[in-house]
């Protein structure tokens, strides 16, 4: 039965049939869009007028509007519709009220489910900054972002102390996540409560590496558990380690020629672990002369042990690129959301929802910026992600761009 607004077609095509969201369906095929849907159980029981598929592109196009209205987006959506195609129908924008209930009914497992399937690294054998020691190069980490303040999110979120026993204005989500160091491409996250610590986030994550990936870590995630689950996974680790009263203590082996040195760590907390196996690191001594007049001294641990493989100064070059997922969160955190912008979403299957479609952008975003780069012979490093981010939304409603 026509809906208000609508006049029938004669070519039976739906809005889905003609919503165009421009280059980013290059990266989120309407088929996987389709496949994930079905498989979250978020399949259309009856035909609506705002489907499953739509309002998933929709959720990433949010990612892109941050600031903008429902409406605002929606515009930004329909403005590719190829009216040429056939279509003749007036057609009257859905309400802020409809698009709100659509986001219900799709919920975030599908943009969770999206992201997990198509997020890869995107680095070639010839992509500069992607390899060390024949190893690819990621890092993990983690980043707060403000949610909106709702009784909900409260709950379920919860907000940081500040000074004076007071709290923050607003709750927060915690994402912590694994990117890819020469191409600033996230490829697996986990989304959590703020009370949840990153090294919490960071258990759940670590087995989705993969055997040829070096995985470099911040001083604040080391712990024997976690250390051990990840080489548990095949892939390497090159983490910062902490040299307080706090820090691990190695037990001394064997001295390597390049400076760097054998040692096994062993935890004596219990009897059970003073009976497990020892695991055997290499350890990395060294300073930064940054002309400060006490340098800040690294120490860090790795399971690369061959120093004819790979030097410690090669290793110490090589976690410095551990920076680059900072640059990747500044992207997401400050251009793409915008800076000190709250997300929208009042309820927390929202919230989740709409930082999935926040990853998802940043993906498709970072794939084309790698598209581009290998085509050009240049390092994605280089190229701007400002520059990346503005040519999206000015695509996303490209006309006749994309039929799903």
């Amino acid at each position: 039965m026509p809906r208000a607004g609508w006049k029938k077609s004669e070519s039976e095509r739906r809005l889905s049939d003609l919503v165009s969201v421009g280059v980013l369906t290059r990266v989120f095929p309407p088929g996987v869009v389709d496949d994930v849907i079905a498989e979250t159980g978020r399949t259309e029981q009856r035909h609506r007028s705002l489907p499953a598929r739509v309002m998933a592109y929709f959720s990433i196009g949010m990612a892109l509007y941050s600031e903008g209205s429902y409406e605002d987006i929606w515009s930004q959506l329909t403005d590719g519709l190829s009216w040429a195609s056939g279509w003749t129908e007036t057609y009257t924008p859905p309400s802020k009220s409809a698009i709100f209930q659509a986001r219900a009914r799709l919920g975030f497992e599908p943009l969770a489910a999206l992201f997990e399937r198509v997020a890869n690294p995107i680095g070639d054998a010839s992509t500069p900054g992607v390899w060390l020691a024949g190893r690819r190069l990621v890092a993990i980490d983690g980043m707060c972002l403000d949610v909106a303040d709702t009784a909900v999110n409260h709950a379920h979120f919860g907000r940081p102390a500040t000074s004076k026993g007071e709290q923050s204005a607003f709750p927060q989500a915690r994402v912590v996540a694994l990117a890819e160091c020469g191409t600033h491409a996230i490829f697996a996250a986990e989304i959590g409560p703020y009370r949840e610590s990153e090294a919490t986030l960071a258990a759940r994550l670590v087995p989705k590496l993969q055997r040829g990936m070096v995985l470099t870590a911040d001083r604040g995630f080391f712990s024997y558990a976690l250390w051990r689950k990840a080489t548990a996974t095949g892939a390497d680790l090159l983490w910062r380690i902490r040299t307080d009263k706090s820090a691990p203590k190695p037990v001394h082996v064997a001295d390597l020629p390049d400076g760097s040195w054998l040692a096994d760590l062993r935890q004596t907390h219990s009897a059970a672990a003073r009976r497990a196996e020892p695991m055997r690191v290499r350890v990395i001594d060294y300073t930064i002369d940054d002309g400060r007049e006490h340098p800040e001294r690294y120490r860090l641990f790795t399971t690369l042990l061959d120093p004819d493989e790979v030097s410690a100064t090669q290793l110490a070059a090589g976690y410095s690129q551990r920076w680059e997922i900072e640059l990747a969160f500044d992207e997401l955190k400050t251009h793409q959301r915008g800076p000190r912008t709250v997300l929208r979403s009042k309820s927390p299957d929202l919230v989740l929802q709409e930082i999935w479609g926040h990853l998802c952008c940043h993906f498709a975003i970072r794939s084309l910026m790698g598209e581009a780069a290998a085509h050009q012979g240049h390092d994605p490093d280089r190229v701007s992600f400002v520059a990346a981010l503005r040519i999206t939304r000015q695509t996303l409603a490209h006309p006749g761009a994309f039929f799903p």
